[in-house]
């Protein structure tokens, strides 16, 4: 297995690295088509600015990488963010593997604060990527803005709206939570994404 996590201005790159450490992979980070494209795996992390991080992606050429990538890619948080077709942060076009809007939270209640910020209840799990995770498990969000639930939902999460927790298109999976920061039920997601054989996987 060879991993390979995509190099640019992500903020959390290295508590992923850790995580994968401890299921013993030792990734490379890396901006290279070439080394992207020989990788088993690609992991697409994110934090920051949807129109800052675009605007980077596209100057190197990563974005039209992404596009061309055929082994299992998961991306995380700002990164599931970045897989659909625009957000409403900086009224951006983005990568367009999931044809859908990012959207901002604007809660009616207002004891619900934006971002949200800790942990919250996965819902209508499916696929895979969640085998032997329990409905109702919690895992770690960080974000304020969100995709809304679709066809490609195979996970749902509640914060004033029910929204999508985690997206599957192809050899494409996403996750809005951080499972790097998850803990047993974060590292278990990231052990079956490792796991992951598109060519054996049927979209749920």
């Amino acid at each position: 297995m060879s991993v390979a996590i995509i190099k640019y201005n992500a903020g959390n790159i290295y508590s992923v690295v850790n995580a994968l450490g401890r299921l013993g992979v030792e990734p490379v980070i890396t901006d290279s088509p070439e080394e992207l494209a020989e990788a088993s795996h690609v992991i697409f992390p994110g934090q920051g600015s949807a129109q800052t991080t675009m605007r980077y992606l596209r100057q190197h050429g990563l974005d039209n990488v992404i596009r061309s990538l055929r082994q299992p890619v998961l991306g995380i948080c700002v990164g599931q963010q970045l897989l659909c077709a625009h957000s409403d942060e900086g009224d951006v076009d983005c990568v367009g593997i999931f044809p859908e809007n990012v959207r901002k939270f604007t809660p009616d209640d207002h004891e619900l604060k934006v971002p949200e910020m800790g942990w919250n209840r996965l819902r209508d799990i499916k696929s895979p990527l969640f085998k032997g995770v329990k409905e109702g498990d919690y895992v770690y969000f960080v974000h304020s803005f969100y995709v809304p639930t679709c066809e490609f939902t195979i996970a749902t999460a509640d914060y004033s709206v029910p929204y999508s927790a985690a997206l599957r298109r192809d050899n494409f999976w996403a996750v809005q939570f951080h499972p790097e920061k998850s803990g047993a039920v974060g590292e278990l997601i990231l052990r079956n994404f490792l796991e992951m054989d598109p060519s054996k996987e049927k979209d749920e």
